[in-house]
């Protein structure tokens, strides 16, 4: 006769489609009966795509009849709509799951090293300086980089609320695993522990009436995304890439992914467009030319903007001070963030 911890162990075997994590450590089994040999599993998604319950139903079935001693087997799904599918625009506005935040838009990356974190932390300055009250918040845990972005080594505290107060910074609100370790400190924690702390900087920070929350998110298509794509309302996704055909296809990874869950793209950044010379004020391509537009063509939606290689890039980078704050007329690159963050408005 099986017993519950057989039947969460089979279960530990079963996949979400398209990631690497279980459907236990994601909390989608909401129960487990058994009785005598028959077994019945409670499981909830919130998915508008009908091949992922039907996925997850052919795993778990194959592994629980796979059991010693296994009976019938009933899998009953509870499938509720993602969190603000079904409303667009200003119909989702005030309609955000996380306190406090009115319109929530992730920034994502199917590779590393294509600049995300730099588009994320400029796009956000972008959206203050058109009048916005904007939120950043940096959900790469394992590689937190907005804290030296902004040049800031704050600590935050927490309020009478048990919220965490976010860092204020350039007329933005600012959460990341950066504010709370020491520079040389790495993050070592499992998927489960990953993603409750991501729960906590969305939810249990205190969020003063913001009108976008911008999400840094980490890059590719692993725990963290599924946990935010499966609990936030998210108004949408954009995707930076660069113009090479490897970051491209890594693109078309994290794209694949919020159309899964129904998660509008709203256009592509197209970071590393082109290298601006100093000296001539000539273009050179030195990754390659017009692949980000291309592969908005290819999928239907805007290419947001082309941010070229400029020194004044790494070097407000480094400095910690983002460089769309500098005087567009001087900077070509703060030029285009600011033109991205008017078509995002």
């Amino acid at each position: 006769m099986p017993t519950e911890q057989d039947i969460r162990t089979a279960l530990g075997n079963v996949r979400y489609p398209g990631f690497s994590r279980d459907i236990l450590s994601f909390g989608l089994v909401k129960g487990i009966q058994v009785a005598g040999n028959d077994v019945v599993v409670e499981i909830s998604l919130a998915t508008r795509d009908p091949n992922i319950p039907r996925l997850i139903h052919e795993q778990a079935m194959d592994v629980l009849k796979k059991l010693p001693g296994v009976g019938d087997v009933r899998l009953n799904f509870d499938i509720k709509e993602p969190p603000g599918a079904g409303t667009t625009g200003s119909e989702k506005l005030g309609k955000s799951s996380i306190p406090g935040v009115k319109k929530v838009i992730a920034v994502a990356s199917g590779k590393g090293g294509v600049g995300k974190s730099t588009v994320a932390s400029n796009l956000a300055v972008a959206l203050s300086q058109s009048g916005a009250r904007v939120g950043l918040c940096d959900c790469d845990l394992y590689g937190p980089s907005i804290a030296h972005m902004f040049g800031t080594d704050e600590r935050p505290y927490q309020n009478d609320e048990q919220q965490i107060v976010p860092i204020e910074k350039n007329g933005l609100q600012l959460m990341s695993m950066g504010f709370l370790l020491e520079d040389s400190s790495p993050v070592i924690v499992r998927g489960p522990i990953a993603t409750r702390y991501t729960q906590q900087f969305l939810r249990q920070v205190a969020w003063d009436n913001l009108d976008v929350l911008v999400l840094d998110l980490p890059p590719g298509t692993g725990d963290i995304q599924l946990t935010i794509v499966q609990t936030v309302a998210l108004d949408g996704a954009v995707i930076v890439t660069t113009p090479q055909e490897i970051a491209l296809i890594d693109a078309r990874k994290a794209v694949s992914m919020f159309q899964k869950v129904n998660v509008p793209i709203l256009g592509i950044i197209e970071n590393m467009s082109y290298f601006l010379c100093p000296s001539d004020g000539k273009m050179y391509h030195l990754f390659g030319k017009g692949g980000g537009e291309h592969e908005a063509k290819r999928l239907g939606v805007p290419l947001l903007g082309q941010i070229p290689i400029t020194m004044d890039v790494r070097e407000c980078g480094d400095e910690g001070h983002p460089v769309a704050l500098e005087d567009p007329a001087k900077s070509a690159a703060s030029k285009a963030f600011r033109e991205i963050a008017a078509k995002l408005k």
